[in-house]
């Protein structure tokens, strides 16, 4: 029995390490593995970035002991369709509400923890979004579903909120 097991597990095994051809190393710029989650900046890289792009900035404020941070990882930001919507219209940053990480805003020195008190965050994980000047917009506190809180991104990132249209009025407008 002990044989059949360790024969089913060799069989396993080789059946699932990936093969060449004799001799050739796998190519690592062919290789088509999915995004697994955004292309999270530093808070210094994104900055910039938006000011190149013109796009708004969506900073993940998160604590490495926070459950619903790694629920929104998980359950938002790991899904194809989401990742694929923050890159086309958003510069997403990422900061530890915890962390002396050094970071640079509006001309002064600072620490990620500093940022996330300056935003007045003190729940996580809380989403802050910045024009693409990094003048502050709005904080999203809490855990969202996917759904909802790309409707809450579409809502800003297209220019509603600043418009003044009332969200309520934006949701009855895009499709289920």
């Amino acid at each position: 029995m002990r044989h059949l097991l360790a024969a089913a597990r060799a069989a396993a095994f080789t059946l699932a390490a990936p093969t060449t051809h004799a001799g050739a190393a796998p190519d690592p710029k062919h290789a088509t593995k999915p995004a697994v989650a955004p292309a999270w900046r530093t808070w210094d890289a994104g900055l910039a970035e938006a000011r190149k792009t013109g796009h708004p900035v969506l900073v993940d404020v998160y604590t490495d002991w926070c459950g619903w941070c790694k629920r929104m990882d998980r359950d938002v930001y790991s899904r194809p369709e989401m990742i694929d919507y923050l890159s086309r219209n958003w510069v997403v940053v990422r900061i530890d509400a915890e962390a002396n990480t050094p970071a640079h805003y509006q001309g002064h020195e600072t620490t990620e923890a500093q940022l996330a008190g300056q935003f007045g965050v003190n729940s996580y994980p809380t989403t802050v979004m910045l024009k693409p000047t990094g003048d502050h917009m709005v904080n999203v506190p809490g855990y969202f579903p996917a759904g909802d809180f790309k409707t809450v991104l579409r809502f800003i990132a297209e220019g509603h909120m600043e418009r003044g249209e009332r969200f309520e009025d934006f949701k009855k407008t895009i499709a289920p």
